[in-house]
Order: structure tokens, then C-alpha cells, then sequence
């Protein structure tokens, strides 16, 4: 499940603009999860920070960063706290930052866009 989503993520930033939700994601994925029942979504949550994880350590951009949560106006504080567990700041200090999610988000379209990184790691 882990490779539909991650392959799901980088067709998406390939070919869309803006950001994916949950559901969009659930749905287009054909995960077939239902996020009305709390560990179904924990297990779509886990599996994101997975994929997003083993990016990183790989010198990847984290593909997490396009899924957004739906009332949380973008990212939930679970994506934060990944981030400051790969040590990339403190999580709260990272959420106040307009810039570090937009700059996460260039920097994951542009590296799956560019044929060549397409093609080796894809």
C-alpha cells in the first residue's frame, strides 16, 4: 500500500497544482480506507509519515508535505511533529512559518518533475 501511495504522491506533483486531501487521496489511491473510523485514518497517517521518512533519509522531499487535512488549514500537527523528528525544527516554530511549507512543497514539484530524478527513483 505504501508503494500505491508514494507513486500516487508523485504523479501527483508531477501533474497537479496545489495540494491533495485525505479523501482525495483515499479515494484516487483506491485505499479503500474509511476516515470516519479514527484508526483507518491513524493507519493513512502512519503510512504517509512512512513513505515521507524513508524520502528524507534517501535525500528526497518529503511527499507528505501535498496532503493536507481537511479543517486544519493545510497540514495537521502530525506532519509538523515528522518534521521535527527528522530534525528539521521545532514542530510549533515550523507551523507558525508561512514560508517552510511552501518552500517543502517547490522543492517536491520540482524534484519529481525533473525527468531525470523521474526516472531513477520513481
Amino acid at each position: 500500500m505504501n508503494g500505491r501511495v508514494r507513486s500516487h504522491l508523485i504523479r501527483f506533483s508531477r501533474h497537479q497544482v496545489g495540494t491533495t486531501s485525505y479523501l482525495n487521496l483515499v479515494q484516487e489511491a483506491e485505499l479503500g480506507f474509511n476516515l470516519e473510523i479514527s484508526h483507518e485514518k491513524a493507519r493513512l497517517n502512519d503510512i504517509l509519515s512512512e513513505i515521507s521518512e524513508k524520502e528524507f533519509h534517501a535525500g528526497r522531499p518529503l511527499l507528505s508535505c501535498l496532503v493536507t487535512v481537511k479543517g486544519a488549514k493545510g497540514q495537521g500537527d502530525n506532519f509538523f511533529k515528522l518534521c521535527e523528528r527528522l530534525g528539521l525544527g521545532e514542530w510549533r516554530t515550523l507551523k507558525q512559518d508561512p514560508d517552510f511549507l511552501k518552500n517543502l512543497r517547490t522543492e517536491c514539484r520540482a524534484f519529481w518533475k525533473d525527468e531525470a530524478n523521474f526516472k531513477r527513483f520513481a
